[in-house]
């Protein structure tokens, strides 16, 4: 039986252990689209390693995971990563004009679909041939989203992008990843932000100690939450 057409990634009794230590799981869980999926927890609890296995940054050392019924055992990296793209918390600034920093993404993409793509991140087209380095860190943020999304991915992964922001800076990420739904691109966000989660996530899944405490519709998990998630909910970060 093949996954659920909404489902984009399953992980069956995933583990990750890194020295010795259990830092992520055993994890069993579904992400299924629409989005956001906001993956929320405290600090340390696990949230980026769980991202990092969905980009195949990482491998389980236990259990199996799939993308749309695929085994990413079986899967090429790099075309893996062309269909999950991931924007990661520190923008990524390559040497180079902004054009160049995109075309890293794709070298096929002509002058008109480089002004495309930083108009769609609310980046000045004028802006192409200044020299990346040059960008504030959230014009820098948007172009990395930019690179991102110019190989037309299905899902976007983001690891607490906002978290070296200014608010007004953040906010804006944080609407252009709420926006990608409109264009069937399923966006998963890490954050341990309780503000940036309720404001963001149509679905939410918490990580605690390595741990999904609870996972569903974010209206669900905020209004009934488990004991655990209720604590996280009270004392944040």
């Amino acid at each position: 039986m093949g996954a659920p057409d909404n489902e984009r990634f399953r992980l069956d009794g995933v583990e990750v252990v890194r020295d010795g230590r259990l830092v992520l799981g055993p994890v069993t869980l579904s992400i299924a689209a629409p989005g956001p999926v906001v993956v929320a927890g405290p600090s340390g609890a696990g949230k980026s390693s769980l991202l990092r296995l969905l980009n195949r940054l990482d491998a389980p050392s236990a259990g199996s995971i799939s993308y749309r019924g695929e085994d990413l055992s079986h899967t090429d990296p790099t075309a893996h990563r062309r269909r999950v793209a991931m924007v990661f918390q520190r923008p990524v600034v390559l040497p180079g004009s902004i054009a160049d920093n995109l075309r890293e993404a794709d070298p096929r993409l002509d002058d008109a679909q480089v002004a495309a793509a930083l108009d769609r991140v609310g980046l000045d087209p004028a802006l192409a041939d200044r020299d990346a380095r040059n960008l504030s860190g959230g014009e820098a943020q948007r172009m990395c989203l930019a690179r991102s999304l110019a190989t037309e991915p299905e899902v976007v992964l983001f690891d607490e992008p906002t978290s070296s922001l200014d608010p007004t800076s953040a906010l804006r990420i944080e609407r252009l990843a709420a926006s990608l739904d409109d264009h069937a691109i399923t966006a998963i966000w890490v954050t341990h932000d309780l503000d940036q989660m309720r404001r963001l996530a149509a679905h939410v899944v918490v990580v605690i100690d390595g741990r999904i405490a609870q996972s569903g519709p974010a209206a669900e998990v905020l209004t009934d939450p488990c004991p655990a998630v209720a604590g996280f909910l009270d004392g944040g970060a």
